[in-house]
């Protein structure tokens, strides 16, 4: 099992320390999400949404407004806004102390959301390569930001192994990042984006490969094609298939969870987390016979 490794975040002035597994939360305003229980299109499913995230515990609320899974079309900006807008009158009202992160790739909106909201975090599924003026605004923001990996054109065609090409291609974007004084970044390394199945997992079972990246890796796995689709289930059906997921991205030292069902995720890591303790402690178990 992979140690784990912690590190910091500033975040809104405060630095947090990441010391065990974090779960970030999803919230889509949106009405076409891959998984449909996890839209929430009017303030009341937010609320509820929220009320939820709040018991749970999730370290982080993510919150999107346009669905980026396969075959979707991007909805305008003005749609983009409006739809974040009207939950994070919400979630800043229920959860004004929570770590709130955007998921966009656009600058205007990652600038509007963090200036009129105060939200503390920009997941961009491109990893700043959608909107050239993505990161330099980040950088002038001073939030954390989520690098992913993706390829804009949907090439799946790796020359070598995949994840050694994605460790490559993640790592320039880290040290752009870092060149244009992005300080706190958290490394993605896109799963299900611009990748097929059978990349997905060997992508997983090389996860601890990509710590080199010296940054906190997110893991968002959740109900996506990886888990169902080689069971032969339908997303609504894969949360035994995404915990699983979950386990082993634990145990490869993924320090950030981007998921649907909290409870499962929070169990996952607590279980993970008793198991690497016991292994690093020195065994104090003895043999007795009846």
């Amino acid at each position: 099992m992979q140690p784990f490794i912690p590190y910091t975040l500033n975040i809104g002035g405060t630095v947090h320390c990441i010391e065990r597994p974090w779960v970030m939360a999803i919230v889509n305003a949106t009405d076409d999400s891959f998984f449909d229980r996890s839209r929430c299109a009017t303030p009341g499913d937010v609320e509820e949404r929220v009320d939820q995230i709040l018991r749970l515990r999730a370290d982080i609320i993510d919150l999107g407004a346009c669905s980026t899974r396969p075959g979707s079309q991007p909805v305008d900006e003005a749609v983009e806004r409006e739809r974040l807008d009207m939950a994070l009158e919400v979630i800043t009202k229920k959860a004004p102390a929570s770590i709130i992160s955007v998921d966009t790739f656009r600058a205007s909106i990652a600038h509007h959301c963090v200036t009129r909201w105060g939200v503390n975090m920009i997941n961009d599924i491109s990893g700043g390569l959608l909107d050239p003026d993505m990161i330099t605004t980040v950088a002038k923001l001073g939030v954390p930001f989520v690098a992913t990996h993706n390829r804009i054109d949907g090439n799946t065609t790796y020359n070598g192994d995949v994840a050694a090409v994605v460790l490559e291609e993640l790592a320039r974007i880290v040290d752009r990042l870092h060149q244009a004084g992005v300080n706190d970044v958290i490394a993605d390394p896109g799963f299900g984006f611009a990748k097929t199945v059978e990349q997905n997992y060997r992508l997983l079972s090389q996860l601890e490969a990509f710590h080199a990246l010296g940054v906190p890796l997110l893991v968002g796995v959740s109900r996506k094609r990886m888990a169902y689709e080689p069971l032969g289930i339908k997303p609504a059906e894969a949360l035994n298939a995404t915990t699983a997921l979950h386990t082993m991205a634990l145990m490869k030292g993924a320090h950030i969870l981007r998921v649907h069902d909290i409870e499962a995720a929070q169990q996952a890591c607590t279980l993970v987390e008793l198991t690497r303790k016991v292994a690093e402690e020195p065994s104090t178990s003895t043999t007795t016979t009846a």
